[in-house]
């Protein structure tokens, strides 16, 4: 039988490594959010970049303590080389960096800094740089690693500071979620910033126009075809169509109305309120029901383009939800980019209409008469759109719409409406006289026509 001392001192033993190996998994814990912010700027024949990444997202590092083992106070005396091992082993090895098509040598790591948590040197380029060529922290500064900063100095050798640089950052495994912030500040122009979320890939700093035109049309085609609500919307849309030439008249409303809303969002005249995105989301699911709805009753396909011109404007603030985050790859080409991306949405769409309309045709031919074949589909789609209806309007109650205040914003805010508006009324008005234009050639033309053929059989 085991003495109870000899017990009392196992429990004791095991309760000691249980204690040591939880703070060893805490040492080792992977932070949640973690920030990393840096500036890239080209001088002459040497590209400085500036990082600042928090000392507990690098992991597994033996940072000098002060006194105690435990006492986690950052030895600042002894500090310099584990802070370049960190700068290597877990920024410089995670980051490439081109210019043009090539990929730039491995960079000098120029300086390290410990900071502490407080510090606020990395708000401007200059600010930064100072701070990392200046006098470091005194070494009596009492700094808890797992709260400090690492800032570096990387240098990497260039050809001309006139280049077109990229960046691949792969900071993902620094955190849960990862957020790079990049400030570029090319020469002679304007400082451009960049909000990376995990391993972005290749980013270009300063793109060319085909480059930018390649992405955003790739962007519009994929996002058609991933949002679920603008498919289901316009499939309702074209069922009760069977020849092309109404349907060009409905799809072509709908793609001039959200072009006007989209780039309307996207230079800033779309409303930043909180509540604006989910009443967005809303509208689009109503938009929905009540074509849906339409198709059931029985819809009015020659005044259709009318309605499809008013969701159409909706459906554009969508689209520019999208848009918003991926704008800042635009660089210096906003509009090439607002019409590639428009672009990519329109190839997307003739895709899907271009699957959508025979299979349809087929299926109203051979399996199922084509009124019925309407009714089932059309339900369909409003019992889904319905949940999504219900389900986003708890949503945009939680918020609370306040009116505006009568004041200059509010009318410079008016004033960009109004133009808005315009626009709107505009092409509106271009559509109503094309499809009169048409129609007044179909009468037109159409009795000719006749008269020919009456002529032609006389002849005979």
């Amino acid at each position: 039988m085991l003495s109870s001392s000899f017990l009392t001192r196992f429990l004791t033993f095991v309760a000691v490594c249980l204690l040591a190996g939880m703070g060893v998994l805490s040492a080792h814990e992977i932070p949640n959010d973690v920030t990393i912010q840096t500036f890239v700027r080209p001088e002459g024949q040497r590209l400085r970049l500036l990082v600042r990444v928090p000392l507990a997202a690098m992991r597994d590092m033996d940072y000098p303590r002060r006194g105690a083992r435990n006492s986690g106070l950052l030895d600042m005396a002894r500090a310099e080389s584990t802070l370049r091992d960190a700068a290597t082993l877990w920024v410089a090895d995670s980051l490439d960096v081109f210019e043009g098509d090539t990929k730039l040598a491995y960079p000098r790591v120029a300086e390290v800094r410990a900071s502490l948590e407080s510090d606020r040197s990395f708000a401007t380029y200059d600010e930064a740089l100072a701070h990392l060529t200046g006098p470091r922290l005194p070494d009596d500064t009492e700094l808890v690693w797992t709260q400090g900063l690492l800032d570096i100095l990387f240098e990497y050798s260039i050809k001309s500071d006139r280049s077109r640089f990229s960046i691949d950052p792969k900071f993902a495994r620094l955190g849960l979620r990862t957020v790079t912030v990049v400030r570029f500040d090319p020469p002679g122009g304007a400082e451009r910033a960049f909000e990376l979320v995990g391993d972005p890939g290749l980013v270009r700093l300063d793109p060319r126009w085909h480059q930018a035109v390649w992405h955003f049309v790739k962007l519009g085609f994929e996002h058609i075809l991933d949002g679920t609500d603008h498919l289901l919307f316009l499939f309702c849309l074209v069922i009760p169509f069977r020849r092309v030439r109404p349907l060009i008249a409905v799809v072509t409303s709908f793609t001039v109305a959200h072009s006007i809303t989209l780039f309307a969002s996207a230079f800033n005249f779309a409303p930043d309120a909180l509540w604006f995105p989910p009443l967005i989301e809303t509208l689009i699911a109503a938009s929905i029901v009540y074509m849906a709805l339409e198709n059931i009753v029985g819809a009015n396909v020659k005044r259709r383009w009318l309605i499809t011109f008013g969701f159409g404007l909706v459906h554009g603030f969508g689209f520019s939800f999208a848009l918003r985050q991926t704008l800042q790859f635009a660089g210096s080409h906003l509009l090439t980019s607002l019409f590639s991306f428009n672009i990519g949405v329109e190839l997307g769409q003739l895709l899907v209409l271009a699957i959508v309309l025979p299979a349809l045709e087929l299926a109203f031919r051979y399996a199922i008469a084509e009124r019925i074949g309407t009714i089932i589909l059309s339900a369909i789609v409003a019992h889904t759109s319905w949940h999504w209806l219900t389900d986003r309007y708890q949503v945009l109650r939680q918020y609370r719409i306040a009116w505006p205040e009568i004041d200059a914003l509010f009318f410079v805010s008016a004033m960009r409406w109004a133009m808005v508006l315009v626009a709107m009324a505009g092409a509106y008005w271009l559509i109503g006289v094309l499809r009169q234009h048409r129609r007044h050639q179909e009468t037109t033309l159409l009795p000719q026509t006749g008269r020919r053929q009456e002529e032609s059989r006389a002849g005979l």
